[in-house]
C-alpha cells in the first residue's frame, strides 16, 4: 500500500448523483472501468464493458435484458435539447451496441444492433430487429423501421435485414451473456487470488527444461503413428 500521498482513483464503477440510484440486476456485469451513473436500470445478464460510460444524471436510462453495450459506448440523456423535450434512453433486450456507439436520447428496441462508432441521437427510435451500420450517423427524430439496415452519414435505408443476419443478431446476444460471466467470474478475484496466479505463472517460466524430471513427473509418450 502507499503512504499518505499516493494517488487515489476516485473512480465508482457505480455511482449514485443526487438523489438518482442506479438499478443493476445481480447477474448482469459491470467491468471495472467502466460506469454507471445515477437513474440507470441494468436488466439481467446484460453487460457494461471496459471504458463503457451510462449516465443517468438529468433523466433516466433504462437498458433490458440479455444486452451488451461495449469497450468505450457511451448512452446518455436529455433534459434540454432544440426540440425542448425531456427524452429518456431506452434500449431494449438482446440489443448488441458495439464499440465505442453513441446513443443519446433515443430508443433502440429488442433485438437490433448498433455497429461500432455508430451515433444515434435525440428522439431517433431504432425499431425491433434491425441494424445500424458501423460508423453510421442517425440523426434526431429519424425511425429506423423494424428489420432493415440503415447505413451512412446521415443514415439512410440501405437494404433488409437477411435471415442469417437476424440469427447473429440473437446469437451475439447469449454469446455476449455466456463471454460477460467469465470476465465476472476473473473481475470478482481477490488480489491475492490474483497475486498467487500470477506467481505460480511466473515460477512454471523460470523452471529449467528438466524440473519435471527432477520431482518425478515424466512425459506421456505419443501414442500416435
Amino acid at each position: 500500500m502507499g503512504g499518505p500521498g499516493t494517488p487515489v482513483s476516485r473512480h465508482r464503477t457505480v455511482m449514485n448523483i443526487m438523489d438518482k440510484v442506479p438499478q443493476v440486476s445481480k447477474s448482469a456485469f459491470v467491468a471495472p472501468s467502466a460506469s454507471v451513473i445515477g437513474d440507470v436500470q441494468l436488466g439481467d445478464r446484460s453487460s457494461l464493458w471496459y471504458g463503457a460510460v451510462v449516465r443517468g444524471d438529468v433523466n433516466g436510462v433504462k437498458i433490458g435484458s440479455m444486452t451488451n453495450v461495449q469497450d468505450n459506448a457511451v448512452i446518455h440523456v436529455a433534459k434540454n435539447n432544440l426540440g425542448q423535450k425531456v427524452l429518456p434512453t431506452l434500449v431494449g433486450s438482446n440489443v448488441t451496441i458495439g464499440h465505442a456507439a453513441v446513443l443519446h436520447a433515443c430508443t433502440v428496441e429488442d433485438g437490433s444492433l448498433i455497429g461500432m462508432g455508430a451515433t444515434v441521437m435525440d428522439g431517433a427510435k431504432v425499431e425491433s430487429g434491425s441494424i445500424v451500420a458501423a460508423g453510421a450517423l442517425v440523426t434526431a427524430n429519424t425511425v429506423v423501421p423494424s428489420g432493415q439496415i440503415w447505413a451512412g452519414n446521415p443514415a439512410k435505408f440501405l437494404r433488409s435485414i437477411t435471415s442469417e443476419e437476424s440469427a447473429f443478431i440473437a446469437k451475439s446476444a447469449v454469446r455476449y451473456a455466456e463471454l460477460a460471466a467469465e470476465h465476472a467470474a476473473e473481475c470478482s478475484k481477490s488480489f491475492e487470488a490474483v497475486a498467487a496466479e500470477a506467481m505460480a505463472h511466473e515460477e512454471e517460466l523460470e523452471r529449467s527444461p528438466d524440473y519435471d524430471s527432477h520431482i518425478g513427473n515424466h512425459p506421456v509418450a505419443s501414442t500416435s503413428n
